[in-house]
């Protein structure tokens, strides 16, 4: 592994100018935590800390000087840490530090402190590996808590006791399920023992904090696997209820449904096979939300959960709003996605009209493609058979789509008469009567009783508005006409 080591430090300048600056003003450095996990894990890293039992910031400014005028540096006085980038890299320079907690923050009391002392602050073995750049013992692992061992056993454990770790930095328990997640890990059970001990802790921790970490076990290759670990350990329920209630199958008359709790984790895995966008993934997770809060039983048909997409689409601002995530067109774009997540489903049938097409194009508009990979995703089913004719299906409805789309022109869709005109046409005011002959343009269009152009538009307008009692100028009439 030596050896390993030095082939890589001298594979960028970077560790020998630091070796270098170490020398100059005379601390010793090492590069610490995951940078060092992702070198021996052969994950490339474009961040680089390192500690030095000393300043920091001045070593930082020594190996600003030596990289020359196209390094940016950056220097945080409060924190005594400083950041260089250069050349697509970001360094960062801390000096070693003790740090004790208090018992209603997560923000120690810091002092300075020996490299020993730096390493045992750190959250996880697996992060709390150095390697030294100082002359005598350049490119040696510095490994006190065994950190290769845990490495080559794919296990999550805290360096300290479990429950000192968690205790002092509440956060770590959400990071010790993400890190399990990303990297397929498991968690040592003393380790997540003491996540289960501890969970009420998380009350401490920012919104902002939280949802960081939640965001990235979505973004990760099998997220499913994060949110069992956070199921089971009980810090789901504490930071998103919701997901919590889908749990749990309720029997009548020998006749259950779906656990929806873990039918969203495959949809979730699903989607995740098709796309790495964050908010189709957030519409994975919403999709079926409120089928607790519509769950009824029939005796006929079973269970049902009528409503239950509309109810979900008003429940995703406050979900957004609780969880900090953006207010903004993203939060719209998961909300439409989790109101219309039954409409191309009901496409199969043959019957349906190419009215019903046009509208849910209409509505879906340009994310109509993300509405169909969630729908694709949407199927889970022991049974590959099934699985394979709800995919076929699905194959008809896209062919469909792209006939009706290309043929009718829905997707962008854009009035052919705007408000402006049916003012000008009738010489009105501005009233509600100009957004009814909008709507009802608009619906014969989709309905497919006229044509998505402008003179059977104007046409329509016309008849529509001398049954709302107006008449067009002459003016109008005529220029149309010579059109």
């Amino acid at each position: 592994m030596h050896n390993k080591l030095l082939a890589h430090l001298e594979s960028n300048s970077i560790f020998s100018v630091v070796s270098k600056a170490s020398e100059n003003i005379n601390v010793e450095s090492y590069v610490v935590g995951g940078y060092v996990r992702d070198l021996i894990l052969q994950r490339t890293s474009k961040d680089i800390d390192f500690v030095c039992v000393g300043s920091g910031i001045l070593l930082a400014k020594e190996v600003s000087k030596i990289l020359g005028p196209e390094a940016k540096l950056s220097t945080f006085k409060n924190f005594g840490t400083a950041a260089i980038h250069f050349e697509g890299y970001e360094y960062e320079f801390v000096g070693a530090r003790k740090e004790s907690y208090s018992r209603d923050s997560r923000n120690p009391i810091v002092e300075d402190g020996t490299l020993e002392d730096d390493q045992n602050r750190r959250d996880f073995t697996i992060n709390a590996m150095a390697i030294s750049l100082n002359k005598a013992s350049y490119g040696d692992l510095v490994d006190p808590f065994n950190g290769m061992e845990d490495l080559r056993n794919m296990i999550i454990r805290t360096p300290l006791e479990p429950g000192i770790t968690f205790s002092d930095d509440p956060l770590r328990m959400l990071r010790a399920i993400r890190f399990a997640t990303q990297l397929h890990f498991d968690i040592e059970p003393d380790t997540f023992q003491g996540i289960v001990d501890h969970v009420d802790r998380i009350s401490i921790i920012t919104q902002e904090r939280i949802t960081d970490e939640l965001n990235k076990i979505i973004l990760s290759d099998k997220p499913s696997y994060g949110f069992q670990l956070l199921f089971h350990c009980g810090l789901l329920k504490l930071i998103f209820k919701e997901m919590v209630d889908l749990h749990g199958v309720e029997k009548i008359n020998g006749k259950g449904h779906k656990d929806n709790f873990y039918h969203t984790l495959q949809v979730l895995d699903n989607i995740c096979e098709m796309t790495d966008d964050l908010w189709l993934r957030w519409s994975a997770i919403l999709h079926d939300i409120a089928k607790p809060a519509t769950q009824r039983f029939n005796e006929k048909v079973g269970w049902t959960f009528h409503g239950h997409e509309d109810l979900g689409a008003k429940w995703v601002p406050g979900i957004f709003k609780r969880l900090k995530l953006p207010l903004d067109d993203r939060m719209k774009y998961v909300q439409k996605l989790v109101k219309l997540h039954l409409r191309p489903i009901a496409l199969v049938n043959d019957r349906v009209t190419d009215s019903a097409v046009r509208r849910m194009i209409f509505e879906a508009g340009s994310d109509v493609n993300d509405l169909m990979t969630l729908c694709k995703a949407d199927i889970t089913s022991k049974s590959p058979e099934r699985v394979k004719k709800y995919r076929s299906n699905f194959k008809k409805v896209e062919q469909r789509i792209k006939e009706v789309e290309e043929r009718d022109q829905v997707m962008n869709f854009n009035p052919p008469i705007s408000g402006e005109q049916i003012i000008e046409v009738f010489d009105i005011k501005p009233s509600k009567i100009i957004g009814d002959i909008k709507n009802e343009i608009k619906d014969a269009i989709l309905d497919g009783r006229i044509k998505n152009e402008e003179n059977e538009a104007f046409q329509l307008m016309l008849q529509l508005g001398e049954k709302h009692g107006l008449k067009p100028t002459s003016k109008y009439i005529s220029e149309h006409k010579n059109k």
